[in-house]
């Protein structure tokens, strides 16, 4: 079977850009500009988007959360990335992590692209999104500061099951609902777990089912929507998936 190509003639490059899980996350602070400071713990899944880059300038997104041909003009974290690293390109994008799920779809395409550029810069990735530079390195890691400070750790061979009910849920709010309500800490392990529920309350049916059918308390992914528990839980609606090794690529610090 022929290789596809171009039409300059070049078989598109295909990317990986895994999903982010976070395991632990709590707020130590607050900056001057308005960004919160975190302490979290993160892996990489086996759960993936996949970008297929060619030579040109164009981004479609495709599959089950893709939205077409992309305008020239959307403020794409892809199209974000590629102009941060100076470089253009067409983008086929097919999208299999939702938005608002606190999964860091976006932020692992737009790393995904930083890669492929041969981006190293954790500080810049993170000013263009707070999970870019964790999602740079990848693996499983200890991430701090905004974000833009991440320490890998060694691997932990997991199964998780997740469940993303189809609730999007904005990351300002839920920081800001936060704020609002005197910086709570969440007892499961998530300080936003609190603020989230109280920007989508309709998350705590989801959580409740997750709970009487795994008999497991789940755990909010970041600021939501995405409930997991540890385990395998195959069922319709529900990815079981895995923190697979990671070979890390060397970035300059």
């Amino acid at each position: 079977m022929d290789t596809p190509s171009t039409d300059a003639g070049v078989a598109p490059e295909t990317l990986l850009a895994p999903a982010k899980l976070t395991l632990s996350l709590r707020i130590t602070g607050r900056r001057d500009d308005g960004y919160h400071l975190i302490d979290a713990e993160m892996v990489s899944l086996d759960f993936h988007d996949r970008l297929e880059i060619s030579p040109g300038d164009s981004l479609t997104v495709v599959g089950p959360h893709g939205t077409e041909t992309v305008g020239p003009d959307d403020d794409n974290l892809v199209r974000r990335a590629l102009a941060l690293a100076g470089r253009t390109a067409s983008v086929t994008l097919h999208k299999q992590i939702p938005a608002g799920a606190g999964l860091g779809g976006g932020s692992a395409d737009a790393a995904a692209v930083l890669r492929w550029a041969g981006f190293t810069d954790l500080r810049a990735a993170a000013a263009l999104g707070a999970d870019i530079a964790y999602c740079l390195v990848g693996g499983r890691a200890r991430v701090t500061g905004i974000g833009e400070i991440v320490d890998p750790l060694p691997h932990d061979q997991r199964t998780f099951t997740i469940v993303t009910p189809p609730i999007f849920c904005s990351t300002p709010a839920v920081y800001r609902a936060w704020d609002e309500m005197g910086g709570p800490a969440g007892d499961n392990g998530n300080d936003l777990e609190p603020a989230a529920l109280v920007v989508a309350p309709e998350l705590v049916r989801w959580r409740d089912e997750v709970a009487d059918q795994t008999d497991r308390r789940p755990q909010l992914a970041g600021s939501g929507s995405t409930w997991f528990v540890e385990g395998t839980f195959p069922d319709v609606g529900r990815v079981v998936t895995t923190v697979p090794a990671y070979e890390r690529k060397r970035r300059g610090d």
